[in-house]
């Protein structure tokens, strides 16, 4: 599903990422672990198209994403990829129902009977006419979650999803991550600092001084 071959990049003087390979299979869940600053983030926004590398190459099921003008890229983003950040980036003014709606509507689809059925699912039902601020730390990632799943991406892409959360709840969120991608046979990158997170995934890999060890 997503194959790298000697990546780089670097931003000014320091180089970040020193040619990185490795590739993940279409329904694999791995984790990426590595301390601030290994670089870690910056091979999720290169594979999610939202940075571009210096060198190398990206393979997404057989399509060199590097080769991508930036219409592309915004295209692949918004129908290939699901994103959930640590600090859960919900739009503020809207709901909950509209922030899990949004990548729908980009896409120019609406289903509300999919929104509605996310909610449920990731257990907030009844709170979709809430908005971020009435909701606990774990609820505000579960609607991430949800935003992130809804237009039915091939890959979910995750960083530090449980970095803002108290351990209880993101051992809680995780369980639930797992057991949607798994049941969506998502392919999932998720990049965290944290060994009780990356044992949810089935592989793990480390990034050392920017490159794979």
């Amino acid at each position: 599903m997503i194959r790298l071959e000697g990546v780089e990049k670097s931003y000014g003087h320091t180089k970040v990422l020193n040619g990185i390979t490795f590739e993940v299979k279409s329904g694999e869940f791995i984790s990426v672990m590595g301390s601030s600053g290994s670089g870690k983030s910056t091979l999720l926004n290169l594979i999610g198209g939202m940075d571009r590398p210096d060198r190398g190459v990206i393979w997404v099921k057989g399509e060199n994403i590097t080769s991508y003008s930036d219409e592309q890229l915004t295209l692949y983003r918004r129908e290939k990829i699901g994103f959930v950040f640590q600090f859960f980036n919900l739009l503020p003014a809207i709901t909950v129902y509209e922030n899990i709606q949004m990548p729908l509507l980009l896409n120019g689809i609406e289903d509300r009977r999919k929104v509605l059925d996310l909610i449920r699912r990731v257990g907030l039902e009844g709170r979709e006419d809430d908005y971020p601020h009435q909701l606990s730390g774990g609820q505000q990632q579960r609607v991430a979650i949800a935003r992130a799943l809804v237009h039915d991406p091939e890959i979910i892409l995750a960083d530090e999803p449980t970095g803002s959360l108290d351990s209880q709840t993101g051992g809680i969120i995780m369980g639930l991550l797992k057991r949607l991608v798994e049941e969506a046979g998502k392919t999932v990158v998720l990049v965290t600092h944290e060994y009780s997170v990356a044992k949810y995934a089935h592989r793990r890999i480390r990034i050392r001084d920017g490159v794979v060890s």
